[in-house]
């Protein structure tokens, strides 16, 4: 009896752990096309940045602060009519990923930002020196020597995008969020829930160590 609901607990993971990662590397995709433009602008409007400019710095930080805030579940919902004019439903892993792209957004953004904040400034005088523009330093200079940061900010981006897919379970994402709360919280099916929770842990450790191998990777190769 015991083998067999093992088993069954089994044949379920599969396809909701397929769905999860689905949702969260197609929204990590779009997160950070949003979120990297969005966080570089930041930097280089920012008091210390490239080209100050106050007031557009100012009113995007706090737009990106405040998107940061709103807890996910009431952005998911509050997001239900994009993603039916976009999707046309807002059930299942494809809807999810507009909520999940647009709440990991502003992560990122502010991600870009602290890393290229802690390059070295002599590195950026010395570019401009040499007579380049402030787009060849971004991309020849700053880029490169934020990589390591960026990386390790992208694996804490992706574990969160994990966590918030299993929030959406809650009002039909599915995925393993699902799997854990419809077949297991509501049918009092404990092994389902404690199997979906450890598969979940599995891949956040995974990405916190693969995350980890390559910014040291890129630091070793500096």
């Amino acid at each position: 009896m015991l083998s067999e609901k093992i088993l069954e607990v089994l044949s379920m993971l599969p396809a909701a752990t397929a769905e999860t990662i689905y949702m969260t590397f197609v929204s990590t995709i779009f997160a950070c096309l949003m979120g990297f433009p969005l966080g570089a602008y930041l930097y280089i409007s920012s008091p210390a940045g490239l080209a100050p400019r106050r007031i557009s710095y100012n009113v995007l930080s706090r737009l990106v602060n405040l998107f940061r805030s709103l807890p996910f579940i009431i952005l998911m919902i509050l997001l239900i009519p994009l993603t039916r004019l976009i999707i046309k439903t807002s059930i299942g892993p494809t809807a999810v990923i507009i909520p999940l792209s647009i709440a990991a957004a502003p992560f990122v953004a502010r991600v870009a930002e602290a890393a290229l904040s802690e390059v070295d400034l002599g590195v950026i005088t010395a570019a401009r020196a040499m007579g380049s523009t402030n787009f060849q330093i971004i991309r020849k200079v700053l880029v490169p020597e934020a990589m390591p940061a960026l990386v390790s900010g992208l694996a804490l981006t992706i574990i969160n995008l994990i966590g918030y897919s299993a929030m959406a379970g809650a009002i039909g994402g599915r995925g393993l969020g699902d799997l854990a709360i419809r077949y297991g919280y509501y049918r009092f099916r404990t092994d389902v829930t404690i199997g979906a929770v450890i598969v979940i842990l599995i891949l956040v450790e995974a990405v916190q160590i693969i995350g980890t191998a390559i910014s040291r990777r890129l630091l070793s190769k500096r």
